[in-house]
């Protein structure tokens, strides 16, 4: 099996904590990057979609699926990490009000979560728990999942074995595609990360 990870692209609003209480829809530069990622071509390697409920990557999911048919499954534990009181607010505003929570999230992002905010391990477990058992059991040999840069970085981690205090290592730009592979022999493998072509 086959799953191509492919993150939304850029949302109307700006650049901002959005995680799954903030539902902005894609902006027109967002669905260009949305289409160029996927490519126009006839060449259609997916056997099914899944993408997660929020319309940043439900929208293009369902476009995508109208345009060749394709099984489209919206999965709710595909949803982005929920970022508490920081939803909604850029990354200058939390700097200059809260300059000690900002410095702390991002020296450990695990020991100092946002007010409000989904504790990192709860939302790796339902990242997992898709991968685990809900992909696994769609009868297809290549998945594409439409979903958001959290949800991605999880899923790496997961096949990695990353701890969850190293996840924002990984860069997730706006609709680039990260690949994970199911061996029969030697398990989950990662494929290529944060690719755009």
């Amino acid at each position: 099996m086959i799953i191509d990870l492919l993150r939304h692209g850029e949302p109307s609003g700006g650049v901002r904590f959005r995680g799954n209480g903030c539902d902005d829809p894609l902006n027109e530069q967002g669905w260009r990057q949305m289409w160029l990622a996927v490519g126009e071509s006839v060449h259609w390697p997916w056997d099914a979609v899944l993408c997660s409920p929020l319309s940043r990557c439900h929208d293009f999911a369902e476009a995508l699926c109208a345009r060749k048919p394709t099984p489209l499954r919206i999965v709710q534990d595909l949803r982005e990490v929920g970022f508490g009181e920081w939803e909604g607010r850029t990354r200058d505003e939390i700097r200059a009000q809260r300059s000690e929570q900002y410095r702390a999230f991002y020296t450990d992002p695990v020991a100092n979560r946002p007010p409000g905010a989904e504790p990192l391990a709860d939302f790796r477990r339902r990242v997992e728990a898709v991968l685990d058992s809900e992909i696994r059991g769609v009868p297809s040999q290549r998945l594409l999942v439409v979903t958001h840069a959290g949800v991605i970085r999880a899923a790496i981690g997961w096949v990695l074995g990353t701890p969850d205090t190293e996840l924002y290592r990984l860069d997730c730009d706006y609709a680039s595609m990260s690949q994970i592979r199911l061996d029969s022999e030697r398990g989950w493998r990662v494929g290529f990360t944060n690719r755009r072509d």
